[in-house]
């Protein structure tokens, strides 16, 4: 296996690895998106393993940094860097020979919530919310690399349900500088909600003895993608909210299989 760092922007966390399977099996990657709130405390260590199990078994895995709150990321710079590290794969892709017709999306709890959001970039102007989008930097559609395919494993998908909940002591607001009767654009606009249906397939994955992020989050959205005719499927798994990153547990495993399912 080898890796590479490439940063993306000038800040200390704005950088993905890539991790280069001896022998790919599939000219696809998969982007590694880590949880943690969306918190500055939470890195991505906590993905690493996941890149590297996925390496080993023959997909290129970029684990994807951004900033977080509590180190410059929030509203809007954490949904910059996501698209921005996801478009970066471009110019990886070209120094290493990878395809891109293939980009598929592993995103544990808030890292879930990411990968979903991302995956429907090509709706955030359908939504009615200027202000964000003027906030909110990022490159026209036609110079993004877009995700093909999601993995959500206990993905915060509701944010809206999240912030009601009051979810980690108040996560959402956190993320979003203030709470929704504050900017509720700027909530509509983060809420994958409120890109439903996407056209990309999605698999949310939730495990049954999760306490951290409520099964509610992944219920919640794929019974609304699956009214609107989303290509989504809901997978329930045993072990708890950390067992979906433990390579050595079974809930990982599906999650690895259905990766490697959307790669094709």
């Amino acid at each position: 296996m080898k890796r590479h760092k490439y940063q993306y922007g000038d800040g200390p966390s704005q950088w993905g690895e890539l991790f280069l399977p001896e022998a790919p099996g599939t000219r696809g990657v998969v982007v590694v998106i880590h949880g943690g709130y969306w918190r500055s405390q939470y890195g991505a260590e906590l993905g690493e393993p996941l890149a590297r199990d996925l390496a080993m078994h023959g997909m290129p895995a970029w684990n994807l940094e951004y900033r977080r709150a509590g180190n410059g990321g929030g509203w809007p710079h954490t949904f910059e860097d996501v698209l921005a590290g996801i478009d970066k794969l471009r110019d990886v892709a070209a120094i290493h020979g990878l395809g891109l017709d293939k980009v598929v999306a592993l995103g544990h709890s808030a890292g879930g919530h990411l990968a979903v959001w991302a995956a429907g970039r090509s709706r955030l102007a359908q939504l009615g919310a200027p202000d964000p989008d003027r906030q909110l930097r990022r490159k026209n559609d036609d110079d993004a690399v877009h995700l093909t395919g999601v993995v959500s494993q206990a993905g915060l998908l509701n944010l809206a349900a999240a912030e009601k909940l009051n979810l980690s002591n108040g996560a959402v607001s956190n993320l979003l500088g203030g709470s929704s009767e504050r900017y509720p654009k700027r909530h509509k606009y983060a809420d994958p909600m409120s890109a439903v249906p996407l056209r990309v397939p999605v698999y949310a994955v939730h495990g049954s003895d999760d306490d951290d992020v409520p099964v509610s989050q992944s219920t919640s959205y794929a019974g609304a993608a699956k009214a609107a005719g989303a290509p989504i499927q809901l997978l329930h798994v045993p072990g708890d909210h950390f067992a979906l990153i433990d390579p050595k547990a079974p809930a990982y495993r599906k999650c690895r299989d259905l990766v490697q399912e959307l790669l094709g």
